[in-house]
C-alpha cells in the first residue's frame, strides 16, 4: 500500500505550499482527515468544466493549488495529495461521463453531452477501497438544485445522478480504470479520441479553454 502514500511529479506533497494548506489538518483522526479535506477541496475551488489542461505542468497539486477554480481531475488531484501527505491511501480513477443539465453551451462547441475523462478519488480506508468526487461545489449544487456529497470514508460519494426535481443531472457512461499516478498520456488519448478536432486545434496551447 506504501505506493498509494507516495509522492509523485504530479502528487507533489512535499512541497511548502501544500505542507503549509495541510497544518490545519495535521493533527486530526484520519477520519476527520477525510472528511474535512474533502469539504476543503469540494467547496474551496469552484466547479469549472470548460478548461482542461493539456500540459503536465497543469496537473501538478502545487500548481493547482494556486488556481481559484479547477476542472474535476484537478480537484481529485488536490485530494490525493493532501490524503497521500497525511498517510492516508488514495489513487485516482478516470471515467466517462455525460452531463444532463446546463449542457448547451458543452453541446455546442463539443457536440455532445459527454465529458471524458472524469476523475474520481478512491481513497483505501477500514479494509477497502471507497470512492469520492469532490467537483461540484456548493453553490454549483444550490444552482441546480442538487444535493452535495458528503464523505467521511464509510461509504462511496460519487457524483449525483438526479436533482431534487428528479431530473437526471449526471450518468456515468464508461469506467477507465484506477491508477497508482496520474496518467497523463492516457488522458490525452482519451481526450484525443473523444474530441480529435478540439484536441488538433490546441496543440501547442497550454490548456483547452471552451469559453473562447
Amino acid at each position: 500500500m506504501e505506493e498509494f502514500t507516495a509522492a509523485t511529479y504530479f502528487f507533489d506533497y512535499e512541497h511548502p505550499e501544500i505542507q503549509e494548506f495541510l497544518q490545519p489538518y495535521k493533527a486530526l483522526t484520519p477520519k476527520a482527515q477525510l472528511q474535512q479535506l474533502y469539504l476543503r477541496i469540494r467547496d474551496g475551488w469552484r466547479y469549472n468544466p470548460f478548461k482542461i489542461g493539456i500540459t503536465k505542468d497543469h496537473y501538478q497539486a502545487s500548481t493547482i493549488l494556486s488556481n481559484a477554480e479547477g476542472h474535476c481531475i484537478d480537484k481529485a488531484i488536490v485530494l490525493i495529495t493532501c490524503y497521500r501527505a497525511l498517510a492516508i491511501p488514495a489513487r485516482l480513477r478516470l471515467a466517462k461521463v455525460s452531463n444532463h443539465i446546463a449542457t448547451e453551451h458543452l453541446e455546442r462547441i463539443l457536440g455532445t453531452n459527454e465529458l471524458a475523462p472524469h476523475g474520481v478519488v478512491e481513497v483505501f480506508y477500514s479494509g477497502k477501497w471507497v470512492k469520492c468526487v469532490p467537483a461540484f461545489n456548493r453553490e454549483l449544487c444550490a444552482k441546480y438544485q442538487v444535493d452535495v456529497l458528503d464523505f467521511d470514508g464509510s461509504e462511496d460519494a460519487v457524483i449525483q445522478e438526479y436533482n431534487r426535481n428528479n431530473e437526471q443531472f449526471m450518468s456515468y457512461l464508461e469506467d477507465y480504470g484506477s491508477y497508482q499516478d496520474v496518467p497523463f498520456e492516457r488522458m490525452m488519448d482519451i481526450f484525443r479520441a473523444n474530441y480529435p478536432e478540439i484536441y488538433e486545434k490546441n496543440q501547442g496551447n497550454t490548456e483547452v479553454n471552451f469559453f473562447l
